[in-house]
């Protein structure tokens, strides 16, 4: 396997495995009295969550497979934009609760060989 390659499913993998302290974050902030706070960190996770799409899209064009369901990823945002919409930040943390960060906990990281 390249060392290229290598390097950046060993970020994917790490990134992957971060995501779900960071909906800890967000639960955490959009509970609180700090919707700016909340706001900054959503904003950081979507655009991690792009850039994880963006690699495993690239990946799987090169033949590395790993699944990540977009369309289940977007709908979580779309949901997340609705409760931002109407300021309901506790509608939002409970989004990043019981649906986010247990489906990114399930999320398996890709596997590397070691040939």
């Amino acid at each position: 396997m390249n060392e290229m390659i290598l390097e950046i499913i060993d970020s994917y993998n790490e990134y992957l495995k971060e995501i779900p302290k960071g909906c800890e974050s967000i639960i955490n902030k959009a509970k609180s009295d700090a919707p700016l706070e909340a706001l900054q960190l959503i904003s950081q996770f979507t655009e991690g969550v792009d850039w994880l799409v963006q690699v495993n899209e690239k990946l799987a064009t090169l033949g590395y497979q790993n699944p990540l369901y977009v369309k289940k990823i977007h709908e979580y945002l779309e949901e997340i934009n609705k409760g931002l919409e109407i300021q309901d930040f506790l509608r939002v943390a409970d989004i990043f609760e019981y649906e986010i960060k247990p489906y990114f906990e399930r999320m398996a990281p890709y596997k590397i060989s070691s040939n």
